[in-house]
């Protein structure tokens, strides 16, 4: 009767296996998987038979992958939960070796003396595709508010610059007449004229630029982020926006990196857009590869550099890359990167492009990170 028992309990498991909507996937407290449900196929791209038996990191994004048996060993010794019956957004990887973000939640079981763990995961690259579409249109709409105003602003923007272009008018003016008969006396009002034309063409770029400055300018609010899950979150981004993009990626955060005192948003959007130029240089590459690292400086500052193995730059083109309008692309417009530079250097930091090597590209750039007690 017993052994009945175990035949129905088995069978009734392995009905679960096949029919449960969400990815779940069992391991032991040695992090080795003892089964992998249908819907864990169809997430990860494995048959259940090629991972039975094999560590979950294989799962896992690069950067957290040789962590895990840490996390499992650090909670056998104190009991400490981080995702264990809490849940937390994670980066995984597929067997093609692409990044996706999941929502990742944990049971246990203990049999014996030992421990299985049920991790149940969901695909969440629509739900983060649908985020990204709905913050570039927050963008957008906080862009047209802003020009929304200025139109506002224009009536009386134009009496106030058109007061100094009427004086360097007629300072201007006056100053051509008085050469008409050049003597001494008159090329002393002359050279006074020219003066005051002068200052008042300094006044009225002056209120151009306070204009160009209201427009453009964007508001940093900073806080203290660990870069690990906001690189990761930034792959992830950027794949499921590419789904036709190939490559090897790998993202490496040193481990004593501070966290960044930065706008995760801000500086998540120049990682996409660095990195989305990545992909694009490395399309036609045989075994096209990114590396994102992010490492201390000696001058106190974090590290963020950004290569790939593609065709490469000239160090005289790299230098324009950063310019408004500037662009090496026969389609590209130039402002991806001239935006990222208007980020960093808000954030206090710096950003630059060199050649990698005899091929490829770096990109990188500094933040500055959270002061702590010494």
């Amino acid at each position: 009767m017993a052994e009945m028992d175990v035949d129905a309990l088995h069978q009734h498991f392995r009905s679960i296996l096949q029919s449960v909507p969400d990815a779940m996937v069992v391991i032991n407290d040695a992090g080795i998987i003892t089964a992998f449900s249908k819907a864990a196929e169809t997430l990860f791209g494995y048959e259940a038979d090629q991972l039975l038996g094999r560590n979950v990191s294989i799962l896992m994004s690069p950067s957290e992958r040789p962590h895990h048996d840490g996390y499992i060993t650090r909670y056998l010794r104190t009991g400490e939960r981080r995702i264990i019956g809490i849940g937390r957004t994670v980066t995984a990887r597929r067997s093609d070796g692409s990044l996706f973000p999941i929502d990742l939640k944990i049971g246990e079981a203990k049999i014996g003396e030992h421990f299985l763990f049920t991790a149940f995961m969901r695909d969440l690259t629509e739900q983060r595709r649908n985020e990204t579409r709905m913050k570039a249109l927050q963008a957008e709409l906080v862009h047209f508010s802003r020009l929304s105003s200025v139109g506002t602003m224009a009536s009386a923007l134009a009496h106030e610059l058109n007061q100094p272009l009427t004086v360097v008018t007629n300072y201007l003016e006056a100053a051509r007449d008085l050469l008409d008969a050049p003597d001494e006396e008159t090329m002393k009002m002359v050279q006074e004229a020219l003066n005051e034309a002068a200052k008042q063409s300094v006044r009225a770029g002056q209120i151009v630029r306070k204009l160009r400055d209201y427009v453009s300018r964007g508001e940093v609010e900073k806080r203290a982020t660990d870069l690990v899950p906001l690189l990761g979150d930034a792959v992830a981004l950027i794949q499921t926006e590419m789904d036709n993009a190939k490559g090897a990626i790998t993202v490496s955060v040193a481990e004593d990196t501070p966290h960044a005192m930065i706008d995760p948003i801000q500086i998540q959007q120049v990682v996409i857009n660095i990195v989305r130029n990545a992909f694009e240089a490395v399309a036609n590459e045989a075994e096209p590869r990114i590396d994102i690292r992010a490492s201390m400086t000696d001058n106190g500052m974090v590290l963020v550099t950004i290569e790939d193995n593609g065709p490469g730059i000239d160090r005289e083109v790299s230098e324009q890359l950063f310019r408004p309008l500037a662009s090496s692309k026969a389609t590209g417009m130039g402002l991806g990167l001239s935006i990222c530079r208007t980020i960093i250097e808000a954030h206090g930091g710096t950003i630059e492009a060199m050649p990698a090597g005899e091929t490829g590209t770096r990109f990188a750039f500094t933040l500055e990170c959270v002061e702590t007690d010494t």
